[in-house]
Order: C-alpha cells, then structure tokens, then sequence
C-alpha cells in the first residue's frame, strides 16, 4: 500500500497530501529561515515538487534572495501565516515540506545541518549529524 504524507497548517485552511516516502530532511540555521519560522532553525523533508498535491486552500508566497544568491520562495497558509513549503530556485523540481506541518512530523529523521554558521549558541545541534557551515552543495 503506498504512503501517503498528510498535512496542513494551524488554521486548517490549507491541507496537503504527497505520496511517501518521506525525502531526506536537514535542519537549516539559515538567518531567513530562523525569521521565516520564528524559531533557531527549520526542518524541511525533501520531495519531488510535482507530487505534492494542495487538497484545500491556497497558500501565499514570499521570494526572496537566500544567502546562496538564488531565489527562494517561501509559501504559506494566508490565513494563520503558517509556513508550509519551501522551493528553490537551484532545485526547481524539487520541494522542501516543513516538518513541523506534516500530520505525523515524528516520522522525520533529519539526516544533516546547513548553514550551522548561523546557529544561535543556545539551539540544540545533534553533533552526530554532518554538518556544513553553508550549504550542503553549491
């Protein structure tokens, strides 16, 4: 039986579904994603862009420059500002689905860090994981 990744934002206005397995997933520490979340990093698990599928609502998007100099767009619910999904413009094909809006996040197992030359000192870094001060690739 194929899995299928539930999930949605705090308002419930936006709700998605993407068929499993989960991706890679990686913390960032990135400046933008520590604003964009409010918290000292981001989870986000890794997914072809053209699986995810949005099953109600629609989400607003935000683009910015990223400290690699490329575009990333940041897409949230409109309603509650819940961030939902991350796309960058070096992986177009590719979506990364913040954990923390997934039905069952405790099935994300982060398998490295980026940017940890951004960490906040006091935000918990696994020392088991690989980490890179920058990105994982150029």
């Amino acid at each position: 039986m194929k899995t299928i990744l539930r999930g949605g934002c705090l308002c419930g206005a936006v709700r998605y579904e993407c068929p499993g397995p989960l991706g890679e997933a990686s913390y960032c520490h990135c400046d933008d994603c520590k604003r964009a979340t409010g918290g000292p990093y981001t989870v986000g698990v890794l997914t072809p862009a053209a699986t995810l599928r949005i099953v109600s609502g629609q989400v607003k998007s935000y683009t910015s420059i990223a400290d690699s100099g490329r575009k990333i767009t940041r897409q949230f619910c409109p309603e509650c500002g819940a961030p939902l999904f991350t796309r960058a413009e070096k992986c177009p094909d590719l979506v990364f689905i913040k954990a923390g809006s997934l039905d069952e996040p405790q099935h994300v197992k982060p398998t490295c860090q980026i940017w940890t030359k951004c960490a906040v000192p006091w935000a918990y870094i696994d020392e088991t994981l690989p980490r890179f001060p920058e990105s994982s690739s150029s």
